[in-house]
Parts: C-alpha cells; sequence; structure tokens
C-alpha cells in the first residue's frame, strides 16, 4: 500500500470513530433516544456499509 492509502484509511477510520462518538455522546445525554451502546454500534455498522459500498464501486486492480 501506498503512503497515500494508508492515510486515507487513518483518517477515514478516525472520521468514523469521531462520529460514532458524537452518536453515543448525544444519545447518553438524551436517555430517551435509545440505549447509548446500540447507538454507536449501529452508527459504526452504517458507515462500515457505506464505505463497502464505495470501495466497491470504485473497484480494485
Amino acid at each position: 500500500m501506498s503512503t497515500l492509502v494508508l492515510l486515507v484509511v487513518l483518517l477515514l477510520v478516525l472520521v468514523v470513530l469521531l462520529i460514532a462518538s458524537a452518536v453515543v455522546y448525544v444519545v447518553h445525554r438524551r436517555p430517551s433516544l435509545s440505549a447509548p451502546v446500540m447507538a454507536g454500534l449501529a452508527t459504526v455498522g452504517a458507515l462500515a456499509a457505506v464505505v463497502t459500498v464505495v470501495v466497491g464501486a470504485g473497484g480494485g486492480r
């Protein structure tokens, strides 16, 4: 892997963690929304599905 690919993957992981943390925090502050852990896992799962589709559409060499 090139350095650019590794940097992009690292940034993607950091963004996913940031978004998941924000969702968990909001749900934690508003307990009526749902369980914080499940909301975080659902967010990570949804983002992973989007990344999988993007990578699959991009094709490989």
